[in-house]
């Protein structure tokens, strides 16, 4: 057993949990779910049914990620990060189970800022920032920087994090990831 789980959290039977990961306080690991190498989960995480979460994976407090969510490697939830899994959710007309759900997916190394909304359905790109308390409402490009309610595109990212500034070559340099990122079409790729 190369994890850690602190004794007050709940993991339940049928759960794969890699190696190195620590799951702390009050944390609720539901059957199915399969967290990867090296993953950190705060205080009050709960990862419904047959989650997937990859390697290096970041999850900050007070985050539930439901049946339906993936989260790829070295994804980073920041506090209160809500997910969603119904469109139309009613309590006087259930919709229980994965057929009703309605896939998320949070691409490798995007990083989802405090009380952020995703609304399911979507997919959120390669190192995609998503700003403290911003709405997503629809998907979001690898590299984009997006704020508000509903978030828009307020810019680029690298894949280190850092602020992209294209000038008249439509190519931009990041000193901390080393790579030079295009601008094309309205997208963002790796030069």
């Amino acid at each position: 057993m190369g994890f850690f789980v602190h004794e007050s959290s709940y993991v339940d039977d049928g759960v794969s949990i890699g190696e190195g990961t620590k799951i702390w306080y009050f944390c609720h690991i539901q059957k199915g779910a399969k967290i990867g190498r090296s993953c950190v989960l705060g205080q009050s995480v709960n990862v419904g049914n047959n989650v997937v979460i990859g390697d290096h994976v970041k999850i900050q407090n007070n985050v539930s990620v439901y049946e339906g969510v993936t989260l790829e490697d070295y994804v980073f939830c920041g506090p209160s990060v809500v997910f969603t899994n119904i469109v139309d959710p009613r309590s006087k007309y259930p919709q229980v189970g994965s057929r009703f759900y309605k896939a998320t997916i949070v691409r490798e190394g995007a990083s989802l800022g405090a009380n952020a909304t995703i609304l399911c359905g979507h997919e959120i790109g390669r190192h995609a920032l998503i700003g403290a308390g911003a709405v997503v409402t629809r998907d979001v490009p690898d590299f984009a920087l997006v704020v508000g309610n509903p978030a828009k595109i307020a810019g680029w990212v690298s894949e280190a994090g850092k602020r992209l500034e294209f000038g008249p070559s439509g190519l931009a340099f990041c000193e901390k990831s080393g790579k030079t990122y295009r601008l094309e079409n309205g997208r963002v790729i790796e030069s």
